[in-house]
This record gives structure tokens, sequence and C-alpha cells, in this order.
């Protein structure tokens, strides 16, 4: 039995590398879908074309390149964490959902004007910290209610 071994040369890899980054573009859905199995060892995501071959592309960076540093994944989590609040209730509240900081959301419950003020972490009702409008309105009615819908900043039936 002979072996030979072959040393593939830095350009060679590099036009490899690009080649197949190129293929991305040309090859059908249900087989970029077959190399999204191989690549990630997990079911695609249903997301669109242009969502699979941009997390693919990346995927084919990481494994010809390397990925990021250990060091640099915690620092870019912690980033994230003070982003947050490093709060998980924060986190569910979506920065381009949640009004501004420092807006009043008035709304009028029998007979009486109720006003919320919106916090970095949260939101105030009658000088009390709240975590979220949910709380408040449920503090105000004495029942539950979507603090969105109670508050108007969200139709509690959706629109197709």
């Amino acid at each position: 039995m002979n072996v030979t071994a072959r040393v593939v040369t830095a350009p060679e890899l590099r036009q490899t590398f690009d080649l197949r980054l190129a293929a991305l573009k040309t090859t059908s859905t249900p087989d970029l879908k077959a190399q999204w199995r191989e690549l990630f060892e997990t079911e695609p995501p249903p997301f669109n074309r242009r969502y699979l071959e941009s997390r693919m592309a990346y995927r084919i960076q990481e494994l010809a390149y390397g990925g990021l540093k250990p060091e640099t994944i915690k620092r870019l989590e912690a980033l994230g964490e003070q982003l947050d609040g490093g709060n998980i209730t924060t986190r569910r509240i979506r920065a381009d959902l949640k009004p501004i900081t420092g807006t009043r959301l008035l709304r009028e419950w029998q007979g009486v004007e109720q006003i919320v003020t919106v916090t970095a972490v949260g939101f105030e009702w009658q000088g009390r910290p709240y975590q979220s409008l949910s709380a408040i309105a449920r503090a105000i009615t004495g029942t539950r209610w979507n603090g969105w819908v109670f508050f108007g900043l969200k139709n509690h039936r959706r629109t197709t």
C-alpha cells in the first residue's frame, strides 16, 4: 500500500474556501439545507435563504480560519449582559418596542388617570418601580392583563 501525502498551500486553501463561499449563492435550497446539517450538525432553521447563506458563510470561515477566542466570547457575553442590565425580565422587553426612557404612559381606569413613567430598567407607577407593564396593570385593575394592551401600546387582536 503506497500512501502519499500532499501539503495544501495557503493559496490553494484560500481558493477552495473562496469557491465554497461562491457556491452558496448557486446551490439549491435543499442542498443548502443538507450542507447546513453537515456544518452545524442540527436541522436548518425555517428562515429565509439569505439567512442560511449568511450563517453558513460565517461557519465556513470559522472552520477555515478559526472562531472567536474564548476570552473574546466571554467579553462579548459580559457586554451583552451590561447592555441588558443583566436582568432576564429586561432582556425580554425588546429595545425597539419599549418606549424611550422618560416617556409617560397615560391610562384612565374607572375615572382615575393612571400615569406610568418608563425608566431605564423598567417602569415606575405611583413612585414604585416595576419590571413589567403587566404587573402595573394588575395592581391597577386587580386582574391579569397584558400590560402592552392595557396601556394601548399593542392591539390585543393580531392584524393580518
